[in-house]
């Protein structure tokens, strides 16, 4: 075990620059905002470099020392505000043999570029040749031999930042899921209008040479065909379109929407566009047609909460890569795999990506897919199992119940709906309960079907009706519901009351032989609290509208100056939103009930606004989770800051309250809703053909009733007997929870000296050997 180092201390006499390249992206500052931040906190010097590659080959006033208050506003903002161009100078030797003179003078051996393939493979390029550029300016008497000698070897990592997601090896790249929101929110604009004129709509999104952005919005507008450039449809898919949308129309729907990846094609290699379509459409079926090209807008507009997550976190990794690097390790990317910072080779990457573009020029349409990696598969075999509707003649006479449980939150109705379809096409009868527990003990149950649940994806809040009570009230009259409707499966989609009420009915199975059916789980609720999962549905959606009103109130506090407001956040005992909405609003603290604080502690955070207060960024944001400490009440933390900070700030409080449960749910928890949904169905299938003896069903074991959870990168099936123990009924948290370790980012991001957590080394992973694939 080497001696650990004191991160504070790693990058003393140690100079990093930071340069976005290629296209913007939203989220590029709060990359660049982290990496200068976590640079100054470890004692390396760090500078701005202005405009891309092209301020690396000018030099002079393009490249500036950055200070801690030079990043301060930056992160809500989009595109990236040190200046990204395409630079034709850079792609020659005299170019990067001119950016490397002006690199060593400054005694920088260390580059962050954030940008797409082209940006990180030119900087692969500038290290490679770096020993070679250093003799020529040597040769040249450019710089001196102690110059070269001090700049010896230049480190690199890279983050990407692209909109299109089309870099392989990492799950998603910085801006993708703004991209998503941007998207999504002119979709379901168009949708309404679709539906006044009964219209058909197709709509272009970004992406030349990758879907990603074509699929996930297909999935999470529910729409009836989507053209990819990975996977061009079949010959003589024109028919099969008319077909489908008439399908449609004939099952009571109002409006069709079409999809078109910019970079569409036909199995030819002709491209597919909008007109192409909107003429067949027309001409065929006489539709009324529209076509929107969304253009530059997806580039637009502030980044989501996701990717000010991720670009912040991506911003220490890459910090933590370039101070550990060697001569000897390969420039590496970092990235996020499921919730986990990852370093991936970054030429191997690149390699990846390359081969994506080879798969589809010779038409190996399938390779192309599976080398776009898993949650790309996953996203299109979803796709196409809910857009390619064949519903079974042969039925299976099974029945399967679904309820909603606990608060509503965002992306419930998307859950329901892909549990119903999903079901309906393994030939299953689907039933929908409404009222939660309450409403399957009192027989509020009636069978649901494929059109009943259309246009659900978009749709806030819980349309079967939800509620807190629980199944132990009334469990004489569960069963007897369960045995009269017949019910040989349940998919509960709720919060901590769907888990506690799963688990009820697990322990009451000794008693009533009729819940001996299996059961899943589905986490949904703002709060993040369902022990099984690092991730629940609506959270996404929750932490993006406190990070909107965060923003407006930091923009009313930028103007008054030196105003300090606390916020109060939902998510009972669990700081999942203060945290993470921390993280994403640039809070200068969050107090959670995980994390003890005591007087000494409150008086050191109004001490650390004191002397905020005498910089250049007058005012502070302090988030509060609702139940963080019964005595610190909000009330009670307001007056302490208000007293305190007499004379030097003045403070306001906000309760955001409700607000959190509601609104439309994002690109993500749509998404995730609705393969979870299908999950369920897939799992309580198998599950059923196993249980089922002597013409009848009966599960008593305990793996057949689980909670379906996200466990750090792939959906995982736990039984709820299992997960008993690691759960604090109390207080409503599990014991463990993943995001804690995220909470020394967001305080030296506010510049509290505190200790970063590098016990979890992010090893560098290969990408090549996991997806092979042999021509």
């Amino acid at each position: 075990m080497a001696p650990t180092i004191d991160p504070s201390k790693m990058g003393e006499g140690r100079a990093i620059a930071v340069l976005t390249s290629g296209g913007d992206a939203q989220g590029m500052n709060a990359a660049v905002r982290a990496t200068v931040r976590v640079g100054i906190y470890t004692g390396a010097k760090v500078y701005f470099v202005h405009e891309g590659y092209q301020g690396l080959v000018d030099g002079g006033d393009n490249i500036r020392p950055a200070t801690w208050e030079s990043v301060s506003m930056m992160l809500q903002l989009g595109g990236t505000v040190i200046g990204s161009a395409r630079c034709q100078d850079f792609r020659t030797k005299e170019g990067r043999t001119k950016a490397a003179c002006n690199l060593v003078k400054l005694g920088i051996t260390n580059l962050c570029v954030i940008g797409g393939d082209g940006s990180l493979t030119g900087a692969n390029q500038f290290r490679t040749e770096w020993r070679e550029l250093l003799a020529i300016l040597l040769k040249a008497g450019k710089i001196t031999a102690a110059e070269a000698k001090a700049s010896s070897h230049l480190n690199i990592v890279g983050m990407v930042g692209s909109i299109d997601n089309d870099f392989c090896g990492t799950d998603m790249t910085i801006g993708t899921d703004s991209a998503l929101h941007r998207i999504i929110e002119i979709v379901d604009a168009i949708t309404t209008t679709a539906q006044s004129h009964q219209r058909t709509f197709i709509l272009e999104v970004m992406g030349r040479h990758c879907g990603y952005l074509a699929l996930v919005t297909a999935l999470a507008c529910g729409a009836d065909w989507v053209f990819i450039p990975e996977m061009p449809p079949d010959d003589g898919w024109e028919e099969h379109l008319c077909r489908r949308l008439t399908d449609q129309r004939g099952r009571g729907s109002r409006l069709n929407i079409i999809i078109v990846a910019e970079g569409a094609m036909d199995r030819s290699g002709e491209a597919i566009t909008c007109e192409d379509v909107k003429k067949l459409v027309s001409s065929k079926l006489g539709f009324d047609t529209r076509t929107t090209i969304l253009g530059h807008v997806q580039r637009g507009g502030t980044p989501s909460a996701f990717d000010r997550i991720l670009a912040s976190r991506m911003g220490v990794e890459s910090v933590m890569a370039l101070l550990e690097a060697t001569p000897e390790t390969p420039a590496c990317v970092v990235s996020l795999s499921g919730n986990m910072a990852v370093r991936l080779p970054l030429m191997e990457c690149v390699q990846v990506t390359k081969d994506v573009t080879t798969a589809m020029a010779e038409g190996r349409f399938d390779d192309a897919v599976k080398l776009r990696g898993k949650s790309f598969e996953n996203n299109w075999n979803t796709y196409k199992m809910l857009a390619h509707v064949h519903i079974p003649e042969k039925k299976s006479n099974i029945n399967i119940a679904i309820l909603n449980v606990g608060a509503p939150c965002a992306g419930m109705n998307a859950a329901v709906r892909s549990t119903v379809r999903a079901g309906l096409l393994q030939g299953h009868r689907m039933l929908a309960v409404h009222d939660s527990f309450d409403g399957l003990a009192h027989g509020l149950i009636e069978p649901i079907d494929w059109s009943g649940v259309a246009g659900w994806t978009g749709k806030g809040g819980s349309n079967l009706g939800t509620k807190r009570a629980l199944p132990q009230d009334f469990m004489d009259e569960i069963s007897l519901s369960i045995a009269k409707f017949n019910i040989h499966a349940l998919v509960i989609i709720g919060g901590f009351e769907a888990f506690v009420g799963g688990l009820q009915i697990v322990q009451a199975r000794e008693k009533f032989e009729e819940l001996c059916i299996p059961i899943v789980v589905v986490p949904a609720t703002v709060s993040n609290n369902v022990p099984g999962s690092d991730f629940s549905i609506g959270t996404d959606t929750a932490l993006n509208t406190i990070t909107m009103t965060c923003d407006r109130i930091k923009q009313s506090a930028a103007g008054t100056k030196r105003r300090v407001f606390i916020v109060e956040t939902m998510g009972g005992h669990c700081g999942y939103l203060a945290t993470m909405a921390g993280l994403a609003s640039g809070a200068d603290f969050a107090y959670i009930y995980e994390e003890n604080f005591n007087i000494h502690d409150l008086e050191m955070n109004v001490e650390h606004l004191v002397e905020k207060m005498k910089t250049t960024v007058k005012r502070g944001l302090i988030l509060r989770n609702e139940r963080c400490n019964a005595n610190y009440t909000t009330d009670f933390i307001f007056n302490l800051y208000s007293e305190e900070g007499k004379g030097v700030f003045d403070c306001r409080k906000n309760v955001l309250g409700h607000m959190q449960q509601g609104g439309t749910p994002s690109p993500f928890d749509r998404n995730f809703a609705t393969k979870m949904g299908i999950k369920a169905v897939l799992w309580l299938t198998d599950k059923l053909k196993e249980c089922y003896r002597h013409g009848r069903i009966f599960a008593n074991s305990s793996d057949s009733a689980c909670v379906l959870g996200m466990k750090k990168r792939s959906l995982v099936f736990q039984p709820l007997s299992d997960l008993k123990d690691l759960t604090d009924f109390e207080h409503r948290i599990p014991k463990i929870q993943w995001w804690l370790k995220l909470r020394p980012i967001l305080k030296i991001l506010a510049k509290y000296n505190t200790n970063l957590d590098t016990t979890e080394k992010a090893e560098i992973e290969h990408v090549i050997k996991k997806t092979a694939v042999v021509p």
